[in-house]
Order: structure tokens, then sequence, then C-alpha cells
């Protein structure tokens, strides 16, 4: 057993992406794998929600969409973040379509060579308060210039929802402000893609899907409501593993850990897992988590430090070498990245993207 491991199920995602496929259609799906897959291991999801039926990947990044051309993936990819003039070469080079939304913008990238054929997908912010313009009369001038250039395709036409996962009024105020300036652009231009919908919005609003859906969180089988992925048909596709590398009795008044935060109250047996906040296990979950051994929940307790958290295993004890798992299944429990998220007032996005690269992702089909 290694000290730390990242279990990926590729079937899981593979299934995610069919499931949120069917729920878009007849728009099309948008596999969002920035962040390295949302910590789950960039190209290998790519592929598994490329075979659920995903026909688009998006990134935040150039060298994200380097990193999937260098993977051997040949899908059509979207770079959705600001672009440096060094981070655009690598992103043309990348045959990755931008987004721009300043004239100016469309001017530099229409006077590089390599940009021959890139596609550009015109941003209007309408709540964000990010990316993009405000102004819709700007968002189509930049539309129409690049339409005029011979040598860009005038690809898309993109918002981007602040309060789909936890406010639908103002979801509508943004879908309001977007619609009428998409529909336009869609009218002037019919081969563009009109998208706006993350994974929150393609799961709760039909008239957000437009051409096609970016999914992120859902695809790897995590709830955008931050409760219970089961209730949309999704399965979570990783599982963050340890194992009980040291037990030890402690007695009434004998602590564990750094600054003594766990002081046996009874005779019990603690155990010592070798994962650590190195490892992406925050240490705001010093006496703040369960982890399941041999089946049953028990208490993380004391202080979670850079290589190693413990356990109250109780009277019962567990196995030296006992397979723990903090993120996942065993016998009839689980815990969910979405549990752990609540206990640390954060989202799930930030669990799965905090496992750290010092924790072996191993893919299973």
């Amino acid at each position: 057993m290694l000290r730390a491991l990242a279990r990926v199920d590729l079937g899981a995602i593979e299934r995610n992406a069919a499931r949120l496929a069917a729920v878009a259609a007849p728009a099309g799906l948008c596999a969002v794998v920035k962040g390295d897959g949302y910590g789950h291991g960039m190209v290998p999801a790519a592929r598994a929600a490329l075979a659920g039926g995903a026909t688009w990947l998006a990134v935040a990044t150039a060298e994200e969409a380097r990193g999937l051309r260098a993977g051997g993936v040949e899908a059509p990819v979207l770079v959705m973040g600001a672009l440096s003039e060094p981070e655009l070469a690598v992103a043309l080079d990348a045959r990755a379509d931008i987004v721009a939304w300043r004239e100016a913008f469309v001017e530099r990238v229409a006077a590089l060579p390599a940009a021959e054929g890139t596609g550009v997908h015109v941003k209007l912010d309408t709540g964000m308060g990010r990316l993009g313009t405000r102004d819709p009369g700007e968002a189509t001038r930049v539309a129409e210039a690049v339409a005029a250039d011979g040598g860009l395709r005038l690809a898309g036409a993109m918002t981007h929802f602040a309060t789909a996962d936890g406010d639908p009024g103002f979801l509508a105020e943004q879908l309001e402000a977007f619609t009428p300036w998409a529909t336009a652009i869609k009218a002037a231009h019919p081969e563009v893609l009109v998208h706006a919908a993350n994974s929150a919005a393609a799961l709760r609003e039909p008239a957000a899907r437009f051409d096609l859906v970016r999914c992120g969180i859902a695809v790897y089988g995590m709830d955008p409501f931050h409760e219970d992925p089961a209730a949309h048909g999704l399965e979570p596709a990783l599982e963050l593993m340890s194992y009980v590398a040291e037990v030890k009795r402690a007695a009434p008044g004998q602590s564990a850990g750094y600054g003594r935060r766990f002081v046996a109250e009874r005779p019990t047996l603690v155990g010592t897992l070798p994962i650590g906040y190195a490892d992406g296990v925050r240490r705001g979950l010093s006496n703040n988590a369960d982890v399941l051994v041999e089946g049953r929940r028990v208490p993380l307790v004391g202080t979670v430090s850079m290589d190693n958290v413990t356990v109250d295993l109780g009277e019962v004890g567990a196995a030296h070498g006992a397979e723990a798992v903090l993120i996942g299944a065993q016998g009839g429990e689980r815990i969910l990245a979405e549990e752990l998220a609540r206990r640390l007032g954060t989202i799930n996005y930030e669990i799965t993207c905090g496992i750290s690269a010092r924790v072996p992702r191993v893919h299973v089909p």
C-alpha cells in the first residue's frame, strides 16, 4: 500500500460525461479539464470525457492546451483564460481556440502568421465581473472584427455565470443580458457556437444550454450544488487513500500530534496514517474529519501535520496496514468531497484540486 494514493475511476468520468451529454442534448458537451482535470489528471480525464460524449475540451491556460496536445488529445480545445503575448504563442502552437473581448487584442492576434485559422470566442461579461466586456456593443464590434479578418474564425459567443449554483435570480438576470446579444450574433453568423452554462446551469436551467454546455465539476462526479452528486445521477470518480502505519495505545492524559490538540480521555488506540497537508489533507481538518478504516468511520484527531495524521480507533483498533479512506467509500460508509468541503467552509472543487502532485494518481478503467 502506498503512503498516499488517489485512485481515479475513468469509467465514472465517462459515465458522468454521458449523463451530462444526455441532459444537454441537443446542445453539445464541453468538458472542462483545467487544474489538472480538477486534480484527477488532465489527459486521462479528457480521454474519458470524450469517450462519454464530450465533443470539446476547455482549459484555463495555454500550457494546459499544450499538455493536452502532448498527451495525444486531438479534440477541439478552448483556452478560456487571459493570454499574454508569450502565452498566446503557446496557445496558437497548440491549435487551441482563444477568447477575446477587445478589438486591440484581435488586431494583435490577426497580425501573427501562426494565428491563421484560429477560432475566436467573444466574451460578454453579464455579471461575473472578471474577463469579458460589459458592453454588448463592444462585444459585437469584436465579433465583427474577427469575422472580417480572413485569417481568423468567429467560433463562439460566450458568457459565464456567477451564481448558477445558489442564486437562480441572478442567473436569470445574466441570461436576460446575454440572450439577445448572442441571438443577434448567431443570426448574423450561423456557424457560431453560443455557450454559457457551467455544470450547475446545465443541470438547473434548460434555457442556458444554447449550443454547448461547459461542465467541469459534474464531469468528475461532484455536485455543483455542494450537496450529494447522486441526486443528479453522478458518480464521484476520485478516492483518496492511505493506510494504518502504526497503532499505539493511549492512556487517559496521553496526547498525539503537534500542540497536543488531542488528549485521550479514555483508554484508546490511536492509528497513524502517513498522509498530511503536503498531500492536500488540509490542516483545518484537525479534529474535524472522519476517516474510513475497516469499514467504519473513525475520527481524525489531533493536528494534521505535513506528512501524518492520527485517528482514534477506539478499543476495536485496526490491523497494521489496513486501508484508510479519506475520500471515497468503504464497506457501507462513504466520505464525499462535499463533506470535507462543508467542514472546511469551502467547496468541493478546492478539495480535489488541492490534492498535491506528491500523491500518485492511479487511473482505472
